[in-house]
């Protein structure tokens, strides 16, 4: 971390580690506004402080000269008048107080030469060892900002503390939120659309098969002229007391016996034959239509496709056929 502080063109930019900050735009110092000089003041360690910087460019000093006054009468200098910043406070104080932009092929400073604070004795003190008259005048009107600072955070702080308390319920509730939100995601899938699989996916797309079978609750309608007692694997994944009919021809393998010895356990599954479709399909609920390019006994043998189709008419017109 390191610490560096110019002027370009009047604005007074903090850097700090590859970061950069304009903090204070330039100061009408011939009049030496006092609200100006209100917005120089930082509340640091519970105390209303300036930055050694600014004091040095309203008392038209550079920041070392100020900086080297107060180390060589270091003795009226205690803690409550001057101290300096750590990396932690001059984070907080750059947070509170501007804009960062980039910037490039900035000369970087030790983390030694951190910014010194003043507080308002400290700036006075300040004053009257630097024996500048300008410096003695201008003192005049930051303690004078120093006062109005003390009367608005007196006045105000009742309603700073509202505002930091609402602060703090809010972040709590934002914590309640994620944990709720995440516990709903918990075991969600996203929905599922199309997908190919390729020769030898087999457990693959019999697991995707698994999964739609899961999500049926009331109703589970299968069309596949080619099936055999591979299905019934399947289907004991079903949710209980959902119904099952499965549509064939009088060709596919699987036997009424399989069917008797299934429906002793799981219950609710209905054989029934025909030849007047083509293609297979899986409808879940009356709603959800699945159509499958291969017979759910050849699952990952050859290259195939699943696709769900969101037009719901398309279920109607099944229905009629069937």
């Amino acid at each position: 971390m390191f610490y560096n502080k110019f002027n370009i063109k009047g604005v007074i930019i903090i850097e700090l580690d590859n970061n950069f900050l304009v903090t204070k735009e330039k100061l009408d110092i011939s009049n030496n506004n006092i609200e100006s000089i209100k917005n120089l003041i930082y509340t640091i360690r519970d105390k209303q402080v300036m930055l050694d910087s600014d004091v040095a460019m309203l008392y038209h000093y550079e920041t070392k000269n100020i900086n080297k006054a107060m180390k060589r009468n270091i003795d009226r200098f205690p803690e409550d008048f001057c101290f300096q910043l750590t990396l932690n406070e001059l984070k907080e104080m750059w947070f509170q107080n501007g804009t960062t932009f980039e910037k490039e092929n900035i000369k970087y400073r030790s983390e030694k030469y951190l910014p010194y604070v003043y507080t308002e004795q400290g700036v006075s003190m300040l004053a009257g060892i630097l024996k500048n008259e300008i410096a003695v005048k201008v003192s005049i009107n930051i303690m004078r900002a120093f006062v109005e600072m003390r009367k608005f955070m007196l006045l105000n702080g009742q309603v700073f503390e509202r505002l930091t308390n609402v602060e703090y319920q809010l972040l709590e509730h934002n914590k309640k939120f994620d944990i709720i939100f995440n516990e709903l995601q918990k075991g969600k899938k996203e929905e599922f659309k199309q997908k190919i699989f390729f020769n030898g996916q087999i457990y693959d797309a019999y697991s995707l098969i698994v999964d739609i079978i899961k999500t049926a609750q009331n109703k589970i309608l299968i069309i596949d002229n080619y099936i055999d007692d591979s299905i019934l694997k399947m289907l004991a994944k079903k949710n209980k007391d959902v119904e099952v009919v499965i549509l064939t021809s009088q060709n596919s393998n699987i036997r009424k016996i399989d069917i008797q010895k299934f429906n002793k356990q799981y219950e609710a599954l209905k054989l029934s034959y025909t030849n007047k479709f083509h293609d297979r399909f899986i409808v879940i609920d009356n709603k959800d239509l699945y159509h499958i390019g291969a017979s759910l006994k050849d699952l990952g043998k050859k290259c195939f496709a699943i696709s769900k189709i969101e037009d719901n008419e398309y279920i109607k017109r099944i229905e009629d056929v069937i």
